[in-house]
């Protein structure tokens, strides 16, 4: 996951958190988050390149719309992260 860039790990957070994750969805909630538009030209080329990853998987729910689903590797990569942030970050407040 080191090699991804802020954006793409912000994705693959949001893959991972939505229940159907599709396009659009995943724009809006990262549109959300980011406080202005997600354009298509920025989300889909990161969203492939996490597929190339092998990170999410993306099928074709009909002829507009696109799934993205979390692959094992990907979920492994998250946890491991978190594990990774955990260690630099006082619990003990």
């Amino acid at each position: 996951m080191y090699d991804l860039t802020g954006f793409q790990r912000d994705l693959l957070y949001v893959v991972a958190g939505l229940d159907d994750p599709h396009g659009l969805a995943i724009k809006d909630e990262l549109e959300n988050y980011y406080e202005k538009e997600i354009h298509h030209g920025r989300l889909y080329p990161n969203l492939d390149t996490l597929v190339e990853k092998g990170l999410v998987e993306k099928s074709q729910r009909d002829r507009r719309t696109n799934e993205y689903t979390m692959t094992r590797r990907g979920t492994r990569e998250i946890e491991a992260r978190a594990e990774w942030e955990a260690e630099y970050i006082d619990h003990d407040g």
